[in-house]
């Protein structure tokens, strides 16, 4: 009986353990939040009303909070001590107006719905809205998360792609979440809507010879935009031809030499994964389809 009594208690642990793994879904808060998404959407509008850097903003707070031990909002954590996720070396350039905008929706949202929904799933349905309002088709967010406690700048390190990735690496750090290369590759496309320092990519610039993989006439551009000394606070598009819409010009960017970063333009550069690069690039359905997936 001891044996047997056991036995159901592991089969209670592993349907538990189960059912924990599969808790998302679309309408967790129908009862308890019922109008949490049109909320959400209405305090990320106002925020887009006020500036544009709310999209890019609040869609690479979202990258970054999930890449690192998963999406539980611990980067909206502050700490008095300056040893927060968002203090990390890798987060001290996210934007203030992805914060705000999450802020802002978790302070509407509690007014209504209070103590029910979690900032993590609030950061979801904001990176969602945020694409949709760059005119990108919208799709449903499955939600449930719980938000996390804790919150260090140690846990950071190693768990972001750099500007500098090859192909192999890039593949590396996209695989410990069971993204594929052509997860990673469709993920890449929001950099549609990015900015970026010019520290990022200087490199790029000011070795010698200048990266070969840039286009000669885009390398000028940057250095004008971007000299020797540069203020630091300068920052430029990612995408310099369409840099306020969610569309597969990224992808014509990479085709054309024409990446920021050389994470970016080795998506195009190397053999292994220029075929997607130019299916994108030729076909913005199949990227919006992708990206959404």
């Amino acid at each position: 009986m001891e044996v047997l009594r056991r036995g159901l208690i592991l089969l209670m642990v592993f349907m538990f353990l189960q059912r924990g793994e599969g808790q998302l879904f679309e309408n967790f808060y129908s009862d308890t939040c019922p109008n949490l998404e049109s909320i959400v959407k209405q305090e990320v509008s106002t925020k887009f009303g006020q500036t544009f850097v709310t999209i890019p903003a609040t869609l690479r707070l979202f990258f970054h909070e999930c890449f690192v031990e998963g999406c539980d909002a611990s980067i909206m954590i502050s700490s008095p001590t300056g040893d927060a996720e968002k203090d990390a070396p890798d987060n001290l350039s996210l934007a203030g107006d992805g914060f705000d905008t999450v802020i802002k929706a978790k302070q509407a949202v509690e007014s209504q719905c209070p103590g029910v929904v979690s900032c993590a799933d609030i950061l979801a349905l904001a990176a969602r809205d945020v694409v949709v309002l760059a005119e990108d088709p919208t799709w449903e967010v499955e939600l449930g998360r719980r938000d996390d406690l804790i919150s260090q700048a140690s846990r950071v390190a190693g768990n972001l792609p750099e500007p500098p990735f090859n192909l192999v690496q890039l593949n590396t750090i996209f695989a410990r979440h069971n993204l594929t290369q052509f997860d990673m590759i469709a993920l890449s496309g929001a950099h549609t809507v990015g900015m970026s320092h010019c520290n990022r990519f200087a490199n790029r610039l000011y070795s010698s010879p200048v990266d070969p993989t840039l286009d000669p006439n885009y390398a000028q551009q940057l250095m004008e935009a971007c000299p020797r000394n540069v203020d630091p606070s300068i920052v430029v598009n990612m995408d310099h031809v369409t840099p306020q819409t969610f569309d597969n010009v990224y992808y014509q960017d990479l085709v054309a030499g024409k990446g920021l970063f050389t994470s970016d333009e080795v998506l195009f550069t190397n053999s292994a994964s220029e075929a997607t690069v130019r299916d994108f690039a030729s076909n913005p359905r199949n990227f919006n389809g992708a990206f959404k997936q």
